[in-house]
């Protein structure tokens, strides 16, 4: 979806084509990947962090175009919202320094767009969901000036019968409201991270990172509030599958699947299948003509880029030119601060390795349903929660962390040949933060507890805790 186009209404002639130039490139794809013709490099590491700009009253400020125009950096793109953005990084190899490498990298990029926020009389503060934002801040009006986000808007109204969408949350508390389009979403930003792995076990990663989801959501939960109701302790989760709530053929609304999803199973014998289920199962939301030759698989990666699955499969090109797979882990929020994002990101790329190698080759050990219902107990009830795990039986989140979780990590890194000091290093933060039980959600809420409902001194607090750069699990509440 990071992909612009050049208008916004379109002909049934244009979904016609477009159909065809998918169903071209989705057996190109399936003919590379059975040949083997995608790359086979060892693991590469990658993210996509999303933040806000905020005011000097935590309030989000739509100035995107004015940052991203003064920060003049190709890694900073824009976002739904005027006033997200998002910041990439160059991938590197997953091996020895890798993560001290994305550290350091991001540390520099971080660095330079607050200064840059600073100059506009703005800061930049990275959280899962803003706590002051309001609903009346989600208009079209505050919509990134990109066609492709008004024709999205557009095309899903039409799949929803112009109804408007629906946002139905009980957690702590309860909310249910109505919304006109689709800048629901905007309320959401994310820690995305990329894991590029060898085609041929490309399925396995998948699965494996599927059963990682349940514990990633709720070491990292960052997000329990939502126009000041609390609600999950990752409330974007909820969040998101509402704010695009559309199905496939034959139930735009309440098919069973959905464009945002869990998926609805596991990669039986290649990463090939979720290609083939977006081609027969999902409607085309934004039929575009490209004009590169059908080898760079642009329609396929442009309707990919509309299904929102919480992994989502990826297809890029190496600098030669080779096709590779990327798995996508969309489920951790942003923050709380830069080297926690890192210490979530070690404790993913470990556990993925050490799970795919394991257990689910050459079938995963839990069913596809039960990870499914894991992950959403953990969205919801974050360390707190209860969940089925590889020997059947049910175990504590945070106690099941601590006993098996961490030192499954640290096995993947050593088996990715991760520098020893650096995965110890990251661990140990997800080890201090579960043994605290103190990640970013449930700061936020310990301090509403003792400081009172007010969002924006809480805010405000928490962008200062973040620019110092310490752990979630040190931030006291002064």
């Amino acid at each position: 979806m990071g992909q612009e186009i050049n208008r916004v209404h379109f002909s049934q002639a244009d979904f016609d084509t477009f159909y065809d130039h998918l169903e071209t490139e989705t057996s190109i794809l399936n003919q590379l990947i059975s040949q083997g013709k995608c790359s086979q490099k060892s693991p590469v590491a990658g993210f996509e962090i999303e933040a806000w700009l905020v005011d000097a009253d935590m309030n989000p400020v739509a100035l995107n175009q004015d940052f991203l125009k003064a920060f003049n950096n190709p890694l900073a793109t824009t976002e739904l919202a005027q006033f997200n953005i998002e910041l990439n990084n160059q991938p590197v190899s997953l091996q020895n320094n890798a993560l001290s490498c994305l550290h350091r990298r991001l540390e520099q990029t971080w660095s330079l767009a607050c200064l840059t926020a600073n100059a506009l009389n703005a800061r930049l503060l990275m959280i899962g969901i803003l706590p002051t934002l309001r609903q009346s801040d989600l208009t079209l009006t505050n919509m990134s000036p990109l066609k492709r986000y008004r024709a999205l808007n557009e095309q899903i109204l039409h799949l929803r019968g112009e109804r408007p969408l629906n946002l139905t949350i009980t957690g702590k508390e309860s909310l249910s409201i109505e919304h006109d389009d689709v800048m629901l979403e905007a309320a959401a930003t994310s820690f995305q991270i990329h894991l590029q792995c060898p085609v041929a076990v490309a399925h396995h990663y998948y699965n494996a990172v599927v059963i990682a989801s349940a514990p990633m959501v709720g070491i990292s939960a960052n997000a329990p509030y939502l126009f000041g109701k609390d609600l999950w302790c990752e409330t974007r989760i909820p969040l998101f599958e509402q704010a695009i709530e559309v199905g496939g053929y034959d139930g735009a609304a309440y098919g069973p699947m959905r464009r945002v999803s869990f998926g609805t199973q596991y990669a039986r014998n290649s990463i090939m299948e979720f290609f083939q289920i977006n081609l027969d199962h999902f409607p085309i939301l934004l039929p575009m003509h490209f004009d590169q030759q059908t080898t760079h698989l642009e329609h396929l990666r442009l309707h990919n880029g509309t299904i929102w699955r919480w992994n989502r499969p990826l297809v890029g090109f190496d600098d030669d030119g080779t096709p590779h797979i990327r798995i996508e882990h969309r489920v951790m929020p942003a923050g709380p601060s830069i080297i926690d994002s890192i210490a979530n990101a070690a404790f993913f790329y470990g556990l993925a390795k050490q799970l795919c190698d394991t257990v689910v080759q050459p079938q995963p050990e839990i069913t596809f349903s039960q990870a499914k219902d894991n992950f959403y107990q953990t969205a919801r009830h974050g360390l707190e929660a209860q969940i089925t795990w590889l020997d059947g039986s049910k175990h504590r989140l945070q106690q099941l962390i601590d006993s098996e979780l961490i030192a499954m990590a640290l096995q993947g890194l050593e088996k990715l040949e991760i520098d020893q000091d650096d995965a110890a290093n990251y661990l140990e933060i997800i080890r201090q933060r579960n043994v605290t039980g103190q990640t970013g959600s449930q700061w936020q809420r310990s301090y509403l507890a003792k400081a009172g409902s007010d969002f924006s001194a809480m805010t405000r607090a928490y962008l200062e805790h973040q620019q110092t750069g310490q752990p979630v699990h040190t931030w006291e509440f002064d």
